[in-house]
C-alpha cells in the first residue's frame, strides 16, 4: 500500500505543477508541453484508480492527438503572442471571479466525497455489467447506450482537425501546386516525347 500511495502522491503533485505552468507559461509551446505532461500524470492516476481504459483513452485522444493538434497550430500559426497579452490586464477581475469559483465548488466536490467516500460514489454503475473488466464494461456503455453520442464526439474531432488545417493553409502566389486532375488524366502521348539526338549535338531545353 506505501509505494501506491508514493506514486500518487508524485503524480498529483507532478499534474499540479504542470497545470499551474500551463496557465503561467510565458511561451506558448511551453504551455502545450506542460499539458501532454498533465495528461500523462492523470493518465497515471487513472491507472492507481483501476481505470486503465480511462488512462489509455487519455493518452491516445488527448495527447496523440490534441495536445499535438495544438502544438502544431501554436507552432505553424503566425501569432503575435505581445499583441495578444496587451488587455490581459482587462480581463484579470473576470478571470479571478472565475477561479475562485471554479475553487469553491472543487472544494465543495472535495468535501462531499471526504464525507462519504470515495468508495460509495464510484462503485454502483458497474454492478449491472456484474464481474466484467473496467475496459468490456465501459465498451458496452458506449457502444450500446452512447453509440449516437460517440460518433458526434468524434465527429467533433475531425471538424476540429480540419479547422487546424484551413487556419494554417497559406496561399502564395508564385507558388507551384499539384494538379492532381491533370496528373490522373495524363496519356502517355502527353507524358512522354521521344526525340532523336545527333552524335555530339546534345540536348536543348
Amino acid at each position: 500500500m506505501l509505494p501506491q500511495a508514493i506514486a500518487f502522491y508524485v503524480l498529483a503533485a507532478v499534474t499540479v505543477i504542470g497545470a499551474l505552468s500551463v496557465i503561467f507559461a510565458r511561451n506558448p509551446v511551453h504551455s502545450v508541453l506542460f499539458l501532454i505532461t498533465d495528461f500523462f500524470s492523470a493518465a497515471g492516476l487513472f491507472v492507481l484508480m483501476g481505470a486503465e481504459f480511462l488512462a489509455m483513452i487519455l493518452l491516445v485522444v488527448y495527447v496523440g492527438a490534441v495536445a499535438v493538434l495544438f502544438l502544431f497550430v501554436v507552432m505553424m500559426l503566425d501569432v503575435d503572442f505581445a499583441t495578444l497579452r496587451q488587455g490581459f490586464s482587462r480581463y484579470l477581475p473576470l478571470g479571478g471571479a472565475i477561479a475562485f469559483i471554479l475553487t469553491i465548488e472543487m472544494g465543495i466536490v472535495a468535501a462531499s466525497i471526504a464525507h462519504t467516500g470515495a468508495a460509495a460514489t464510484s462503485s454502483g454503475p458497474l454492478t449491472q455489467f456484474g464481474s466484467v473488466t473496467n475496459a468490456e464494461a465501459i465498451g458496452r456503455v458506449l457502444y450500446t447506450d452512447y453509440v449516437y453520442i460517440f460518433q458526434a464526439a468524434g465527429m467533433v474531432l475531425l471538424v476540429a482537425m480540419i479547422g487546424a488545417i484551413v487556419l494554417t493553409l497559406k496561399h502564395r502566389s508564385g507558388a507551384k501546386r499539384q494538379n492532381v486532375g491533370d496528373q490522373t488524366a495524363r496519356t502517355e502521348a502527353k507524358g512522354m516525347r521521344l526525340v532523336t539526338i545527333k552524335s555530339g549535338d546534345g540536348i536543348e531545353a
